[in-house]
């Protein structure tokens, strides 16, 4: 537990002892742990040396009180790694001015193998100092999106993320509670028919974009840093995210834990969430598999709706939805290029795209 503070497991073992029984002396601590005097001693000379341990002048030990020993321990790393936020900082500047002008074999690193792939997909979240965006397409072979867990940091630090997810990722198990997870950590999601790659990237300084396998079986992928390659790749992203179908989820429950009775007099989270899955593209069996619905319940909850609404048709009770607040509008509306205040007489409705899907 006390490793990210430097210390080594016999040191945490020695000092949590003590705690328990003060005034100890090494031989009584090595005899109660079951290890040698010599590695007792080795873990006392250097908890005495962090201030974690007073030693008596007659070789007897005792735990220094943990709020002020291991919150001194703790400050000083926190001063350490801001310190070394602040060289990173200056570092990436140098490495900038450095890499102007270099060879196309500076500026693209191609990485093999999933380990080295997972450690450079962490890496680059790491490097990020204002956003993160990527593209998310299946299958995940290195970073699961349950298992980035450079992401909940990054988010801490201040640092923005944007997603776009390729339409056939929402079948995937479990894909539905990890993105209402994104979703209220601030996360920005939005859904394409279909993605051309796997991307990321951390602001205008670094992308990796996953190759295709080896024949030797081995992933590949190239880390670019700052290039007219990098620069594609970041139009792309800004490309696809406009035209893609904003991702609007809520709530966590499931059949047993959303689902009410008919008769209701509007739509339960339940059924936003429906709403929502099939307005961005997803089959009825999809949808109600991610939900942890029977088919049969989710048609019971549109039919539900559509009798609220007073309408015959899944198309028009989209654009009822639209209209009464019981999606987001932005989720059911082709986003543009340009965005631009609707006049007063305008009405918004699905756009073609998310109708299409609806009434699958």
């Amino acid at each position: 537990m006390l490793d990210v503070l430097g210390l080594e497991p016999d040191d945490e073992r020695v000092y949590r002892a003590l705690l328990g029984r003060p005034n100890s002396t090494a031989m009584l601590l090595a005899d109660l742990l079951a290890v040698s005097q010599d590695d007792v001693d080795k873990a006392l000379s250097r908890l005495v040396g962090w201030g974690l341990v007073i030693k008596s002048a007659d070789e007897h030990f005792t735990a220094a009180p943990p709020a002020m020993a291991l919150g001194a321990l703790i400050g000083q790393r926190r001063d350490g790694l801001r310190m070394a936020e602040q060289a990173l900082v200056t570092f990436a500047e140098e490495h900038r001015a450095a890499m102007t002008g270099s060879s196309i074999n500076d500026l693209i690193e191609v990485v093999t193998g999933v380990d080295a792939i997972r450690h450079r997909f962490l890496q680059v979240q790491q490097a990020a100092r204002t956003e993160v965006r990527s593209f998310i397409t299946a299958p995940f072979l290195a970073v699961p999106p349950d298992e980035n867990t450079a992401e909940p940091v990054a988010i801490g630090r201040g640092v923005r993320f944007r997603a776009v997810l390729d339409r056939a990722v929402l079948a995937e198990p479990g894909i539905i509670t990890d993105a209402i997870d994104s979703l209220r950590n601030g996360v920005q999601l939005r859904v394409a028919d279909q993605l051309p790659m796997k991307l990321v990237l951390a602001d205008a300084d670094l992308g990796l974009v996953p190759l295709a396998v080896t024949p030797a079986g081995e992933p590949g992928a190239v880390l670019l840093h700052r290039s007219g390659l990098l620069d594609a790749l970041d139009a792309l992203f800004e490309t696809v995210w406009r035209t893609a179908h904003p991702l609007e989820l809520s709530g966590t429950g499931g059949e047993a834990g959303t689902t009410v009775e008919l008769g209701a007099e509007g739509p339960t989270d339940l059924d936003r969430k429906i709403l929502a899955l099939l307005l961005a593209g997803l089959t009825d069996p999809t949808a109600a598999t991610q939900l942890g619905l029977s088919p049969r319940t989710l048609h019971r909850r549109l039919r539900h709706l559509m009798d609220i609404a007073g309408v015959r048709t899944r198309m028009q009770l989209g654009g009822h939805a639209v209209r009464h607040g019981w999606v987001d509008s932005d989720s059911a509306r082709a986003p543009t290029a340009t965005a631009s205040p609707p006049s007063s007489a305008t009405r918004t409705v699905p756009s073609p795209t998310a109708e299409k899907h609806f009434v699958r």
